[in-house]
């Protein structure tokens, strides 16, 4: 940690394995994720050493399906001291759900992970940042299941996902319905007239690191806010199987992938970090 920075940002990880992300969608269904060699158990572990050796606690936002098929993993996360947290079920796209079937899986997976660590979760991050201005009515879902904070939008303008406009650091947000929840967005900073992501994931592998340290500390150091930071356990695998897709979604699952482990340790040297919940709590937010 270097002595100018003093914030305490949160590093999260998506807890999900290399044959379900949203990019690869088209090429395996749900039903084959069986068939695929499973890595999530040796690359979480992996994570969980570099944390171990930094004196890091971290939130893990864990896929429903994955935790049901690797308790050991989940509970050994939480023992640990991480916070666990949901990452939904299924991987589908919230947008792409009903409300109904939102709810369904939003209860089926928060009732797996509680079951597993044996207490209550308080976070819930959207496959893919998947809740965009079609699909805010899952935030009315995430207060009826109980979340009291989510992470799931991201301030910028993607195919994918993205609410441009949206505000950038952790606030407390009111759902259509008037509820209120927490939200504490992926961290960006403003060039010209555009946000750029600089959040973590493939943004991480894609740009350099000066890049990127650069951003996280206009976050720190301008805004005075602490940053939200997001890896895969996939992501620290250069050894995983190699799935044929679009060159844009190979390009964006596998670029960089051998500097990821390199950059995230120069990461953890740079700044300070800890659990969402506990970054929400020094920001005064009842978590």
């Amino acid at each position: 940690m270097t002595s100018q920075n003093r914030q305490i940002n949160a590093i999260t990880v998506d807890v999900e394995d290399y044959y379900q992300v949203s990019a690869f969608n088209k090429q395996i269904t749900k039903a084959e994720w069986e068939s695929y060699e499973s890595r999530v158990y040796d690359n979480t572990h992996r994570i969980l050493k570099i944390f171990d050796d930094s004196n890091i606690k971290g939130t893990f936002f864990v896929l429903g399906w994955v935790a049901e098929r690797n308790k050991k993993l989940i509970h050994e996360i939480s023992e640990l001291g991480h916070e666990v947290a949901c990452h939904g079920y299924s991987h589908d796209l919230v947008y792409n759900q009903t409300p109904e079937t939102f709810l369904e899986e939003t209860k089926q997976s928060k009732a797996i992970i509680e079951d597993i660590i044996g207490r209550p979760i308080k976070g819930y991050r959207a496959a893919s940042y998947s809740i965009t201005e079609k699909s805010l009515w899952a935030l009315d879902i995430l207060t009826e299941c109980g979340f009291s904070y989510d992470s799931s939008i991201f301030p910028i303008m993607h195919d994918r996902y993205g609410i441009p406009g949206a505000k950038t650091m952790p606030h407390r947000l009111k759902t259509e319905k008037g509820n209120e929840i927490i939200e504490f967005p992926l961290s960006t900073v403003g060039v010209a007239k555009r946000r750029l992501p600089v959040s973590g994931g493939g943004y991480f592998r894609l740009f350099p690191y000066w890049l990127s340290k650069a951003g996280l500390n206009r976050v720190n150091r301008n805004d005075q806010m602490p940053f939200i930071f997001y890896m895969h356990p996939w992501e620290i695998d250069e050894g995983q199987p190699k799935i044929k897709s679009s060159r844009l979604s190979e390009f964006r699952h596998y670029n960089n992938i051998d500097k990821f482990e390199s950059r995230l340790l120069k990461l953890i040297r740079d700044f300070e970090f800890s659990t969402v919940s506990d970054v929400l709590q020094r920001l005064n937010f009842e978590v």
